[in-house]
């Protein structure tokens, strides 16, 4: 029997390369190897307002990119969060499970929350718990996150173990997939940090429907240093390097090779080929983005939704039932 996989992403903002390369591009290689179960995450967007057309739209244009990127619905199963109610039932159990302190002490929260100030909400507390709840629904074994989420995971783990001590063996202990290569890109404006669909500076993120123009612009633009040793792997050049891990994750060449093709050249060369490598890379995503039709999603996706129910309701029955909840 195949694992399990689960994974998801907020329709917030415009997905960028990062995006691609870090999540899609890995979730489209495992759904050949695991039972592979992919949200649009809507309930976690909710935890500051937001527009409900505006939010409606971005959930569908989500699910279009994730087909567009080449998931496929014969072998994994794509569905909208809210579409499948027991995420909210587990989720208020997860709450119940979790201390107020584990919550306290998450990263994202305590950012967002000095942010945002008077105006968080307890939503935002709990959306690890929420997230707790998607995976555990599943009895997902293997859940892919980057290195912002992993403590999210860990709680996740936590609280599965509690439950599984205190009421008998319920849930699946997930284990994290962190790809070795391109899960963490970086902006090209602001090396120091991630490349962000919510970052200012446009300049930073290539986004999945830039046209080859703005494409070719950004990575002109794109940050590097002043050092003259060369095109080579160096963690310590943050732009350089980010600029040379996306060329390494598209073209799937190896260290060896790169640092031999860009020996004596300059950076000006690097950034207009790495720029029409990823055109090129990007093309027939964004041609398969215009071939998908509304009537065509939504059939993909009450299905996903009722293949989802159907393994959910399982999980959440059982978890009733050790609770002593009444459940028929």
């Amino acid at each position: 029997m195949k694992k399990r996989i689960l994974s998801g992403a907020q329709p917030t903002g415009e997905l960028h390369l990062g995006n691609y390369l870090g999540a899609l591009k890995n979730w489209v290689a495992l759904q050949e190897e695991y039972e592979s179960f992919f949200c649009i995450v809507d309930l976690h967007a909710i935890t500051i307002p937001r527009d409900p057309e505006e939010l409606r739209q971005k959930t569908l244009n989500l699910a279009r990119i994730y087909l567009a990127a080449g998931i496929n619905p014969e072998k994994s199963t794509v569905f909208i969060q809210s579409d499948v109610s027991e995420h909210a039932e587990l989720a208020w159990i997860m709450n119940c499970v979790a201390r107020i302190g584990e919550l306290e002490r998450m990263t994202q929260y305590k950012d967002k929350a000095r942010v945002r100030g008077e105006k968080v909400t307890a939503g935002l507390m709990v959306y690890p718990t929420l997230m707790a709840a998607d995976i555990l629904l599943y009895q997902t074994d293997l859940v892919p996150v980057g290195q912002d989420q992993k403590q999210h995971l860990e709680l996740t783990r936590d609280l599965a173990t509690r439950f599984n001590r205190d009421y008998g063996e319920t849930f699946v202990i997930p284990e994290p997939f962190i790809p070795p290569v391109g899960a963490n890109i970086l902006s090209l404006a602001e090396p120091e940090k991630k490349m962000s669909k919510s970052d200012e500076n446009l300049n930073g993120s290539i986004f999945l429907n830039d046209s080859p123009d703005v494409i070719l612009k950004k990575f002109k633009r794109a940050v590097t240093d002043s050092l003259t040793t060369g095109i080579v792997f160096d963690e310590e050049r943050k732009g350089l390097f980010n600029l040379l891990t996306i060329y390494q994750v598209i073209t799937n060449k190896s260290r060896e090779e790169i640092e031999s093709h860009f020996s004596g050249k300059g950076y000006g060369h690097l950034k207009t080929e790495l720029a029409e490598a990823v055109i090129e890379y990007l093309k027939p995503f964004q041609a398969k983005m215009n071939e998908i039709d509304d009537a065509q999603l939504e059939t993909i996706l009450q299905k996903g939704a009722e293949k989802a129910r159907s393994v959910a309701s399982e999980t959440l029955k059982k978890t009733y039932q050790k609770l002593g909840l009444h459940k028929k």
